[in-house]
């Protein structure tokens, strides 16, 4: 027996971001998760640049490196989880987790790129004040 898929309905009802974005890094696609993560509805998301979720201070090395993936087809990020700061809809700063995969076209021409992506600000919080804590440790039992 052989089961269909809704993969809209997968992509609504799954718990990370997923964000499709085309060969010139403007959002296709926004789910549910995307909408609670950054705070922008679909309705503000799509059709915007992904400069929407990028601190300014990394656009440029953000760009630098989607249009060398499209130029080139190849990425290391569907394997290998990049993390990097991202930005809510407020202002504040969030930091995420995600891998990519690329996208073709039927003619197998690069399309565009999914992202998978996951919030990992209270994970960082937490591992930074526990650095924080052990170097604080150590330089009282050196003292």
């Amino acid at each position: 027996m052989q089961s269909v898929i809704d993969f809209k309905q997968l992509a609504n009802a799954i718990g990370d971001a997923i964000v499709i974005s085309d060969a010139r890094g403007n959002i296709e696609f926004w789910n549910p998760a995307a909408e609670r993560m950054f705070g922008f509805t679909q309705e503000e998301a799509i059709g915007h640049s992904l400069d929407l979720i990028i601190p300014e201070r990394l656009r440029g090395r953000h760009w630098d490196g989607y249009h060398k993936t499209m130029a080139s087809g190849e990425t290391r990020y569907g394997n290998d989880v990049l993390r990097v700061p991202a930005m809510h809809k407020d202002g504040r700063a969030l930091s995420i987790a995600f891998t990519v995969a690329l996208l073709h076209s039927p003619q197998n021409e690069l399309s565009g790129i999914v992202a998978v992506i996951r919030d990992e600000t209270a994970r960082f919080r937490e591992d930074r004040l526990m650095r924080k804590r052990l170097a604080e440790l150590e330089a009282s039992a050196g003292a």
